[in-house]
C-alpha cells in the first residue's frame, strides 16, 4: 500500500527536481530572462491540466476554458483596480476596511490608492467561475460529441464578446495597472525581475500542488467512477455511478482551475487583455491536451510546458496560432490517444526493429 502511494507521487519528486534543475541551468548560463516565460507557462499549464480531468476523465470536450480564464483574470482585474480613496466614507468601504480588505498603495505617479485585496478577489474570481460552470455545465453536459464542443465554444464566444463590449473591462485595450498579489510580507506576485526566481518557484509550486490533488482524486473512488465514465458512460450508470452530478463536478474542478491560473497570470502580468477569452486560446489548451494525451495529467503538463514556452518565445512567429491548429489536427488523424502515453515508446520501438529487419534482410 505504501509503496503504491510512493509510486503515484515520484513523478512529482521528478517535476520538482526539473524545476530546480532548469533554474539552476538558466542561472549557470546567464539566461535567467527564460524564467519570465517559464513562469507563464505554468500558469497555462494549470489551465490546461484541469481541461485534461474534463476531457481526458470526464469524457466532456469543451471548447471553453479560455473562458474561464478571463473570468478570473478580469473578476482580480475590475475589483482590485477600483479606488476607494475617495469613498471610504461610504458604507461599504468601511465595511471592507473594517475587515482589513482594503489595500493603501502609491501609484508609479505618486497618488495614493486604495483598493480591494487580491485576496478577495481570488476568492470571487474561484466562486464566480464554479457559479457559471454549474450554470452552463448542468444544460451542456446533456450533450455529446461535437454537440458539447459546440456549446462550449458558444460559453467562451459570449465570454469575449463581453469583454471586447463592455466599459468596465477595458473593451479592446483591457485592464492594465492591476496591483501585484502580496501573497507573503516579503514575497508578491508580479512581473518585477527582481523576483522573477521567487515567482518562477511559486508558479510552479502552485502547478504541483494542483497535481498532487488531481493524482488523489485520480486515485480515489471518485477516480474510479471517472474511469468508468471515461471507458463508457452507459456502463457506468449501470455500475450506479451518477454520471450526471460526476461530469457537472469535474467541469466545475476544471473551470476554478482556469480562473486560478487566469488570476495568477493576471496580477503577474499587471493586466488581461480580451485575447485570453478567445476561441483561439480554447483551440490552444485542447490542443495540449490531445498531444499530451486525453487521460494523462503528466502529459499534458509536459506539452503545455514545452509549446507555451515555445509560443512565449515566439519561436512560432506569425504562424503562432496556426501551429496549433496543425498540432491537434495531426493528432486527432494519427495519435487520437495523444503522443505522450506508454504506448507510444513500444510503437517507436517496433517501428525502428521493423527497419532494421528489413535492412537486415537486403
Amino acid at each position: 500500500m505504501l509503496k503504491n502511494r510512493m509510486k503515484q507521487y515520484t513523478p512529482v519528486a521528478i517535476l520538482a527536481a526539473a524545476i530546480l534543475l532548469i533554474q539552476l541551468i538558466t542561472l549557470i548560463s546567464g539566461t535567467g530572462y527564460l524564467l519570465t516565460q517559464l513562469t507563464m507557462s505554468a500558469w497555462y499549464v494549470l489551465a490546461a491540466v484541469g481541461l485534461c480531468m474534463v476531457m481526458g476523465y470526464a469524457g466532456q470536450i469543451s471548447m471553453g476554458q479560455a473562458g474561464f480564464f478571463a473570468i478570473g483574470g478580469y473578476t482580480t482585474a475590475v475589483l482590485s483596480t477600483i479606488d476607494f480613496t475617495d469613498r471610504l466614507s461610504g458604507g461599504l468601504p468601511r465595511l471592507l476596511d473594517s475587515m482589513h480588505m482594503l489595500i493603501t498603495r502609491e501609484t508609479i505617479y505618486g497618488d495614493t490608492m486604495t483598493y480591494l485585496t487580491p485576496w478577495a478577489s481570488l476568492i470571487a474570481a474561484i466562486l464566480i467561475a464554479a457559479a457559471a460552470a454549474l450554470i452552463v455545465g448542468i444544460p451542456v453536459l446533456k450533450l455529446k460529441g461535437h454537440y458539447l464542443a459546440m456549446a462550449t465554444m458558444g460559453f467562451g464566444i459570449i465570454i469575449n464578446r463581453v469583454v471586447l463590449g463592455t466599459k468596465a473591462f477595458g473593451e479592446a485595450d483591457g485592464i492594465t495597472n492591476v496591483p501585484p498579489f502580496k501573497v507573503l510580507p516579503f514575497f508578491e506576485v508580479s512581473g518585477d525581475f527582481n523576483i522573477r526566481i521567487g515567482n518562477y518557484y511559486f508558479a510552479w509550486l502552485i502547478v504541483i500542488i494542483a497535481m498532487v490533488l488531481l493524482i488523489n482524486l485520480i486515485n480515489s473512488r471518485s477516480g474510479r467512477a471517472l474511469k468508468a465514465l471515461h471507458g463508457s458512460e452507459e456502463a457506468a450508470d449501470a455500475m450506479g455511478v451518477n454520471t450526471a452530478r460526476t461530469k457537472v463536478i469535474i467541469f466545475m474542478i476544471g473551470a476554478v482551475f482556469a480562473a486560478a491560473a487566469g488570476f495568477f497570470m493576471t496580477h503577474y502580468n499587471g493586466g488581461i487583455g480580451p485575447s485570453e477569452s478567445s476561441v483561439v486560446k480554447s483551440v490552444r489548451y485542447v490542443s495540449i491536451v490531445a498531444v499530451g494525451g486525453m487521460a494523462n495529467i503528466w502529459g499534458t503538463l509536459m506539452m503545455g510546458m514545452v509549446l507555451n514556452f515555445l509560443s512565449l518565445r515566439g519561436v512560432f512567429g506569425h504562424f503562432d496560432d496556426a501551429v496549433f491548429g496543425i498540432i491537434l489536427v495531426l493528432i486527432m488523424m494519427f495519435m487520437p490517444d495523444g503522443f505522450i502515453r506508454k504506448a507510444v515508446f513500444y510503437d517507436i520501438r517496433n517501428f525502428v526493429n521493423r527497419k532494421i529487419i528489413k535492412r537486415g534482410d537486403k
